[in-house]
């Protein structure tokens, strides 16, 4: 059995794992990864505000997000602790050439729950993603400490994409979420498939 087969079932519904040798990659250029793992999650702090503001009147969803927004800057402020600490450069954001793909896969018009169901979706799926990424950071990095950084942020992802799914379902009819869901994890299979696996990116 393939190491996709033998890890499939055990991710957040994703269809394809990451592919191993990206944690190998990572873990040599791990400051390019504490870098670019800061501004996801700035990103996805800016993502929370970004569905609060253009759909306020969505209550559960303002209410359920509000303290995400909160988590997620949290989270950011977390990287930076720990990239200051090891006495690494900031630096300056990267294009995110996965959440790019990602975003060319949004269904455009419909309904005003139609739009923010597609964007729940994709947020959901990033969450999904970074789950994924943070736990092979927890099992095979070598610094103690951010294994155990890892770990708790690996929990708090799987949280986040769990509310995604769940809003989306609130505001959609559950079965069509659950075939556009499927949709969704196929497309991000193939963007998977195309990207290269670098050592300097979270995604």
């Amino acid at each position: 059995m393939s190491w996709q087969e033998s890890t499939k079932n055990k991710m957040l519904r994703l269809e394809l794992p990451t592919d191993p040798r990206w944690v190998d990659i990572a873990s040599i250029s791990l400051e390019a990864i504490l870098v670019d793992h800061a501004y996801c999650e700035q990103k996805a702090a800016s993502s929370c505000i970004s569905l609060i503001i253009k759909y306020p009147e969505f209550d559960e969803m303002v209410d359920v997000l509000t303290p995400v927004v909160a988590e997620e800057w949290q989270h950011f402020d977390a990287v930076m602790q720990q990239i200051r600490k090891r006495g690494y450069k900031f630096g300056f954001p990267r294009k995110d050439n996965y959440v790019v793909q990602l975003q060319s896969f949004l269904k455009k018009g419909g309904s005003r729950s139609d739009q923010l169901t597609e964007l729940l979706l994709m947020n959901a799926l990033i969450e999904a993603r970074s789950c994924e990424r943070f736990k092979l950071l927890w099992k095979n990095l070598k610094d103690k400490e951010l294994c155990d950084f890892y770990h708790e942020l690996m929990i708090s992802e799987a949280g986040h994409y769990v509310n995604f799914i769940q809003l989306a379902k609130k505001y959609k009819d559950p079965e069509m979420v659950e075939l556009r869901w499927q949709e969704w994890l196929e497309h991000e299979k193939e963007v998977l498939k195309d990207l290269e696996i670098r050592g300097d990116r979270m995604h």
